[in-house]
């Protein structure tokens, strides 16, 4: 399969990029992080598409309607409590990488429980905004 088109899905609160909990999130904005993603997809001859919702319905909702080759997910704090967001993951059947700028792994328990990696391609995690890069690279690897 011929991956194009990608989906980059930011769940809660990445909206606050740049001043929420920068030691966690650092200072870049959403909106610098999507510019550079922009660039980066142009570089690799991919399209991609961009998406922040703090509404779990609203996510589903888009996931439901895409007709992407694959999505770039952070689903946030919706990833240690959304079953829905999962199913609708599921059910569309298109592949997607779960991406965290922070380590969850190293931050409270609750944080360490994910709904979706054991569905996912893979799942980055403590690379800070770079993990966005690792996974639209590794993506465009998948094309050759």
């Amino acid at each position: 399969m011929k991956i194009k088109n990608i989906t980059i899905i930011h769940g809660p609160n990445l909206n606050l990029l740049g001043q929420r909990e920068p030691n966690h999130y650092g200072n870049l904005t959403l909106d610098d992080i999507d510019d550079a993603l922009s660039k980066e997809a142009n570089k690799l001859n991919l399209d991609i598409d961009f998406y922040q919702s703090n509404s779990e319905s609203e996510i589903v909702n888009r996931i439901q309607s895409l007709k992407s080759d694959f999505i770039i997910i952070n689903p946030a704090a919706y990833t240690h409590s959304s079953v829905a967001i999962r199913d609708a993951l599921a059910a569309m059947e298109i592949p997607f990488i779960e991406v965290h700028i922070s380590n969850v792994f190293s931050r409270e328990d609750f944080r360490k429980q994910s709904f979706f990696s054991d569905i996912a391609v893979g799942v980055i995690s403590g690379l800070g905004t770079e993990g966005y890069f690792a996974a639209l690279n590794f993506v465009a690897k998948l094309n050759k």
